[in-house]
């Protein structure tokens, strides 16, 4: 083996975002048990809040990590991208959020657990929105 798992995830743009996916899946997680535990949201508003918190942060480590040479460089830019990313991963978050409210609503436990529906959402969701974000968030500069 020439390269190593080091070497091959920092050439890797979609290990990237699958990193940074999956520490947004911890703020997803700690930002839902906040809503419902603290804030005493529904499971159904609180899985919206959790989106929110999570998608902000993966905008932000998917700037710095996994599109760095495509992120917008000026403020109005840089929050047109946000908001951009937050539009683009939201129809993602209709993938993530139908999986996570089918199973919270419909299944047997303990897939009805709202951690664990959570879970699920995030995988259905990971594919489409590192195609969006590729596509349509942080694009490659046109070809001079």
């Amino acid at each position: 083996m020439n390269g190593s798992l080091a070497a091959r995830l920092a050439t890797s743009r979609f290990a990237r975002f699958a990193i940074v996916g999956g520490a947004g899946f911890l703020v997803n997680e700690g930002a839902l048990w906040i809503a419902l535990t603290v804030l005493r949201f529904n499971p159904y508003l609180a899985g919206i809040f959790s989106f929110l918190a999570a998608a902000t942060f993966t905008w932000w480590g998917n700037r710095l990590l996994t599109f760095r040479e495509r992120a917008a460089r000026r403020p109005r830019s840089i929050a047109a991208e946000w908001m951009t990313f937050v539009a683009v991963n939201g129809i993602g978050f209709l993938v993530n959020y139908a999986v996570y409210a089918s199973l919270v609503s419909f299944v047997s436990p303990p897939l009805n657990s709202p951690f664990v529906a959570l879970a699920f959402g995030t995988l259905a969701g990971l594919l489409l929105n590192f195609a969006l974000s590729s596509q349509l968030v942080f694009r490659a500069p046109p070809a001079s």
